[in-house]
């Protein structure tokens, strides 16, 4: 306003000229008490004070004259962009210049507004609540203008959220997931999603408004607030930011489902929804929140501090709520043992953005998000120790009608050891998860009373005061449970010789397992291998046993002589040479079809069984050879040797028809 504000006159000058006006009235009606020249003075002295109330009149309504004026003045002004024909210009498109002109018509406003209220402008009471009336009119107008164009510099210059920004992202795209219980498809998959879980990158804030416009959207933000009219800045940019987090959802394409959608839908789609909110979750929290924040401050950062803060919390709360729901959705759901990696993830999502989040919410507006947070976590905690003791339920009541082909390595075997293995990359988590349930769960009640006496040794040998993680315990439990499985399983075959060539394939695939993984070789430990070397061996012990000591036998000496004589028995000797030749055929037709998938498993079998079989062969047709007629051997040792290496390669081949090959 400057120089154009005229001087006030106090109010207490005003009151003391007239107070001594009344004196002197009174004194001069007392004239028996005065003299002549008193009362000469007196009526002197009330002229002049007469003389000053008049002035003082015609001062006050000189000033009146002059406020308003003013005030027509900065209305007109103010009110020159609500008369436009479209009074919704913008005036931030027109220009600086008239930027300037106007937040400089408001600060006078205000100003103008203050020096009224505080009644220090020596103008008419009536004629001063009018002032005062219009003047708050005038800035109720001027402060709807702001809060138009505040919202319009938010919405105009939002910068758009550019992919690079989203560099981190998972290979959520891939479409895959994580098989169902005992798919033998789950080893890859879990490298891939171990792969992508570690190869997660982060980046700073980003700005979501063009910086140029900060000190603006700033100086309105501090008129307004100024002003009395906090509420409708705050809400302004609320509204304005609110619908800015629903679209950049949008754009990471996070569906709005229900619990019950959630509740109700496969797995296949569920797991790639959870994948999505994984991803979506640590860009939210760590770009796109933190850069939100960011933004509330460079804008509220001259008011209170509480100002940004509960804008902040307004505009976001609603957003990160949605992402949080579906958390708790999956949480209550259903505990399939392939849900316990995701969930798992998303347990230690939230967990590692809990930090960021406490910090971002940290005042009493953001209690809600912070508990709910927490509430979130809680759930999936528990939601993950449920599945994980569900899926040992799972391993234990797999249950086969039939005899798994070609006695090969069982999928529940290579599920549960893939299973494990993907685990160990959650070791922290999970014996934080776990610690105090191993108390309840340390004997699986499916374990067989040999199966636990090895345990105890096994865990005897480490010694009774190396201490053994929570899971540690629950993973010799799982491997426990499954040779259990596996032995039932086993019994199912007709030939015994197939069954211990199960147990050999199954036991073998968990000992490499465990001695290939560091982390599972470092959680079960040396003698845990050692053991389990030692019971596939002596499967395949047993297998050879099974399978050849019968058909050895006949290549004996005892029972080839006459009776009654120590000469040789031609007749016996063709016998036991076409039972053996018969009983050999039958094998190789039958164990063609076995399967043993290591190739070194395979071959150290072939060779040891070989050894055994050529050797027994080769000495029974040496030492026989003048009393066995050529024509009588089928096979020469070379050719024996040949059909051994045969074997186990998972495709039945057959002998039959097959001639003398020479010794």
């Amino acid at each position: 306003m400057g120089d154009s504000v005229p001087v006030p006159v106090l109010e207490g000058e005003e009151k003391l000229i007239a107070a001594a006006h009344q004196i002197v009235k009174a004194l001069h009606n007392k004239k028996d008490f005065l003299t002549h020249d008193a009362r000469k003075i007196l009526a002197d002295l009330g002229s002049q004070l007469m003389f000053s109330i008049t002035k003082l009149d015609t001062l006050r309504q000189s000033n009146s004259k002059s406020l308003e004026d003013q005030l027509n003045i900065l209305q007109n002004k103010i009110m020159s962009w609500e008369e436009l024909e479209d009074h919704r210009s913008v005036i931030w498109n027109c220009g600086q210049e008239y930027v300037h002109d106007y937040l400089t018509s408001v600060d006078q406003l205000l100003k103008f507004t203050q020096q009224l209220e505080s009644n220090n402008l020596g103008v008419d009471k009536p004629l001063d609540d009018l002032l005062i009336s219009r003047a708050h009119q005038l800035v109720r107008t001027a402060m709807n203008r702001l809060q138009q164009e505040f919202k319009h510099l938010l919405v105009q210059n939002k910068q758009p959220f550019q992919p690079e920004h989203m560099s981190f992202r998972s290979n959520e795209d891939d479409d895959t997931s994580i098989a169902s219980f005992g798919d033998d498809s789950l080893e890859d998959v879990l490298q891939r999603d171990s792969m992508s879980r570690r190869s997660e990158e982060y980046i700073s804030v980003v700005e979501l408004v063009h910086p140029d416009v900060i000190p603006d959207l700033r100086c309105i933000a501090n008129l307004m607030f100024n002003s009395n009219y906090s509420t409708d800045c705050s809400q302004a940019f609320v509204n304005v930011r609110r619908d800015a987090l629903d679209d950049f959802l949008f754009i990471l394409e996070v569906d709005k489902l229900c619990i019950d959608d959630v509740l109700k839908m496969e797995w296949n789609s569920l797991n790639s929804k959870i994948r999505r909110w994984i991803r979506c979750m640590n860009i939210f929290v760590r770009v796109y929140l933190a850069s939100e924040k960011w933004l509330s401050d460079q804008i509220f950062g001259e008011l209170d501090h509480s100002v940004s803060s509960v804008c902040f919390v307004e505009s976001s709360k609603g957003s990160i709520l949605h992402l949080l729901k579906f958390a708790e959705s999956v949480a209550i759901g259903s505990h399939q043992p392939e849900k316990l990696i995701r969930i798992l993830d998303m347990y230690e999502v939230l967990s590692d953005l809990m930090p960021d989040i406490n910090v971002m919410f940290s005042d009493d507006a953001g209690l809600c998000v912070r508990t709910e947070c927490q509430h979130i976590l809680t759930s999936l905690a528990g939601c993950a120790r449920t599945t994980f003791l569900e899926f040992e339920h799972a391993v234990a009541s797999s249950v086969s009608a039939n005899p798994f082909r070609g006695g090969g390595i069982h999928h529940l075997t290579r599920y549960v050891m893939n299973y494990m293995k993907t685990l160990t990359d959650y070791s922290k988590i999970l014996n934080e998860l776990l610690k105090g349930d191993e108390e309840e769960e340390d004997s699986p009640q499916d374990m067989t009373p040999d199966r636990e006496e090895e345990e105890e040794e096994e865990d005897n040998s480490n010694g009774s005061s190396c201490y053994i993680s929570p899971l540690a315990q629950y993973f010799r439990s799982f491997t426990s449970i499954l040779e259990c499985n596996l032995d039932d399983k086993s019994k199912l075959y007709k030939d015994e010789s197939l069954g211990h060539l199960f147990l050999m394939n199954n036991i073998h695939y968990m000992a490499e397992k465990v001695k290939n993984s560091h982390d599972l070789r470092t959680i079960l430990g040396d003698d845990w291998i050692r053991k389990h070397n030692w019971r596939f061996q002596q499967h395949a012990m047993n297998y050879e046993r099974a399978t050849w000591s019968s058909i050895l036998s006949l290549l004996r000496e005892e029972g080839v002589h006459n009776p009654g004589s120590n000469s040789i028995s031609r007749t016996l000797l063709k016998e036991r040479l076409q039972c053996f030749y018969a009983a050999f055929d039958e094998v190789y037709k039958s164990q063609t079809g076995w399967l043993i998938q290591d190739s070194q498993l395979r071959d150290d079998l072939r060779i040891s069984t070989s050894l055994k079989v050529i050797q027994a062969y080769r000495t029974f047709i040496g030492r026989h050879s003048n009393h066995i007629s050529d024509k009588y051997i089928k096979y020469g040792p070379d050719d024996m040797e040949n059909f051994l290496l045969d074997l186990f390669e998972g495709s039945p081949r057959s002998l039959h028809g097959s001639s003398h090959r020479g010794k």
